[in-house]
């Protein structure tokens, strides 16, 4: 276990999946957690992030300065080296020239993290305050053209680094971590799918006891691994409850009973609950209320079903890292900013019965997949592509109906089966169209149209919390917009999303 604590950087979530990259666990906590807290989860490592703020300036988030006379090797990035220097006598000010992108890096003691590495190396600089003056015990390690403190340590087992090792242009940042890791932590290296399994079985069965659990089952790789992991833990206590909800994908549900059903051998529940969510949904326009109003009606069906089964206490959901991160779930501290609510996480309502069972909560997506692969579950399963909880109701942009649900779902299936026919459907990470409240003018057979417009998505990602827009073959796009606006009545034009993430999200709603 190493815990990076999280003072609202933008790489936050970048470092944890480098740790975990090199096979040691890790978990992004709050930076304020309280030194008596991150004790109690015997870290053999902790990482403080970089941030926007200025350590010196009043509010700035700080760290307990009890973690620092723990005896527990800390590495500090940006803000987490200013902290460190700020709570141990050393002096932070404003830069007199910021660092902003490539730096060289000027390595003056060649130990503990640059051990093995180049004397000067490229690294990836972003900060506007600087160390001016070295804490007592400490001494320079590296330094650059604008930092003559780039990086510090006291010999003990504290470092600070000015740049940031977690990005891509730092090329020998992940030696850097490694070196973190195991030569000063003490890390073995021995976190991989097949440990996570065994571990998750153990707190499944030490959660659930005699207990019965339902699964909320989507058809997804997330809920699919979820519920796979909970009946080898608990067996035919599982039931797993598949919800039509009325706003999925052509064939979506006749794939999943096939797949999952029959294929993994799960005990499932189908309820045909379309006409109920379509009424939740109705003259409803606003992103977050329909993200609000699905994540209510699922459980209501949960519960109503689980009353059928007698007494049931867990509910199991295939709740990801992604979802919590954006969602601000309570256990990702008060710095993180909410982007959407994920129906979930925060689209859970209050009073909720059920005691959740969520095993991949601390997950990637691509982790997950690596789980599924570890099961034995089939590929074509494990690397089916992200489908949002609230299915096409958050694609389906203004009034959720049944008639625009249709023309969507048309639109939809056209993208993926150009995708796969490509043989691009491995290659990126989500595939889709989204109805616009748009109509536009257009020509078709020597006739005026006036008809919907469909923009199509296609982004490349590794876990979801970054993407950038996929960069199909003119042909390719040429062949998707021919087909929709041939194949699918009431569209007469198609556009190409080509916005990455940030600014945009992957989702338009």
């Amino acid at each position: 276990m190493v815990l990076v604590l999280d003072f609202g950087s933008q790489y936050s979530q970048l470092i944890a999946r480098r740790v975990r990259e090199a096979n040691v666990y890790c978990e992004l906590v709050s930076g304020s957690t309280p030194w008596a807290d991150l004790a109690a989860r015997r870290p053999l490592g902790l990482i403080l992030s970089g941030g926007p703020a200025s350590v010196y300036a009043p509010g700035a988030p700080q760290i307990d300065p009890a973690l620092l006379d723990a005896g527990v090797p800390v590495l500090g990035i940006c803000y987490g080296m200013q902290l460190i220097a700020y709570h141990r006598g050393g002096a932070v000010a404003p830069a007199a020239a910021r660092e902003y992108g490539p730096a060289k890096l000027e390595v003056t003691e060649a130990a503990g993290l640059f051990a093995g590495l180049e004397p000067e190396l490229d690294v990836w600089m972003s900060h506007g305050d600087h160390v001016l003056t070295l804490p007592p015990g400490f001494r320079t390690l590296a330094r650059s053209a604008n930092s003559a403190v780039a990086a510090m340590g006291d010999g003990r087992g504290l470092f600070g680094i000015q740049f940031h090792p977690e990005v891509h242009h730092t090329p020998r940042g992940q030696q850097m971590l490694r070196n973190f890791l195991f030569g000063v932590c003490g890390c073995t290296g021995t976190w991989n799918p097949g440990s996570f399994i065994l571990e998750s079985i153990e707190g499944i069965r030490a959660q659930v006891g005699d207990g019965r659990v339902i699964c909320a089952l989507s058809g997804g790789v997330d809920s699919a691994v979820a519920a796979v992991l909970i009946q080898r833990a608990i067996g035919d206590r599982l039931t797993c409850v598949f919800v039509n909800n009325g706003l999925l994908r052509r064939g979506e549900a006749e794939t999943v009973m096939e797949a999952l059903g029959g294929h993994l051998d799960l005990k499932i529940r189908y309820v045909d609950a379309g006409e109920r969510f379509l009424a939740a949904l109705a003259g409803v326009v606003e992103p977050e209320s329909k993200r609000m109003i699905v994540g209510r009606e699922f459980i209501n069906v949960f519960e109503q079903e689980s009353q059928l089964l007698g007494q049931v206490d867990f509910l199991a959901q295939g709740t990801l890292y992604p979802d919590v991160i954006e969602s601000t779930a309570p256990d990702t501290g008060p710095h993180a900013a909410k982007i959407k609510t994920h129906h979930n996480v925060g689209g859970l309502p209050e009073g909720l019965r059920f005691q959740l069972i969520e095993p991949l909560r601390q997950l990637f997506k691509d982790e997950v997949r690596a789980v599924g692969a570890e099961l034995g579950m089939p590929d074509d399963l494990t690397w089916r592509q992200p489908f949002p909880g609230p299915g096409l109701a958050i694609r389906c942009l203004g009034e959720v109906t049944s008639e625009r649900l249709e023309v969507l779902r048309q639109a939809d299936w056209v993208v993926v089966d150009e995708i796969k026919k490509q043989g691009l459907y491995r290659a990126v990470w989500q595939a889709f169209a989204v109805l616009t409240p748009l109509q536009t003018v257009g020509v078709m057979g020597d006739y005026r149209t006036y008809a919907n417009v469909v923009a199509v998505r296609v982004v490349t990602s590794e876990d979801a919390m970054t993407a950038d827009w996929a960069r199909l073959p003119h042909d390719v796009l040429a062949g998707i917009s021919n087909r929709i606006v041939n194949e699918v009545p009431g569209i007469n034009r198609v556009v190409y999303d080509i916005t990455s993430k940030p600014p945009g999200t992957i989702e338009w709603e």
